[in-house]
């Protein structure tokens, strides 16, 4: 069984910062890449960014220069650091990350409950 807790969401203005936080935890073998998505109210979930075991890293355009992926593979945790944030920011984010629970199984998506992220003007 695997486990996928966020944290670091909210409320915050526009031009702030937020940190969001996704540990994995259970029976985890070896983590793949890790990444986030996000899905506004009535648009489809979409990436944000990954990265993978050899940290390299991926943005969607509209976040570059602004956020910032990073892993802590001790941990089990990917992080977001999100700066400089617009309300067209505003949405649920999702963590995500590909991971085998044994050497004989193949690698699987797992997915983090969610948290709100919402960005005043």
């Amino acid at each position: 069984q695997v486990h996928l807790v966020e944290s670091g969401g909210g409320l915050v203005q526009a031009g702030g910062s937020l940190r969001l936080s996704c540990a994995a935890s259970g029976r985890i073998f070896s983590i793949n890449a890790m990444g986030w998505y996000r899905q506004a109210p009535g648009k489809q979930r979409e990436l944000v960014a990954t990265i993978t075991s050899g940290d390299r890293t991926n943005y969607a355009d509209s976040v570059k220069g602004r956020f910032t992926i990073s892993r802590d593979n001790a941990k089990n945790t990917v992080y977001l650091q999100m700066n400089s944030l617009k309300p067209e920011d505003t949405a649920v984010y999702y963590c995500n990350i590909n991971l085998q629970t044994s050497f004989f199984k193949s690698s699987y998506d797992y997915w983090g409950q969610g948290t709100q992220v919402t960005v005043s003007s």
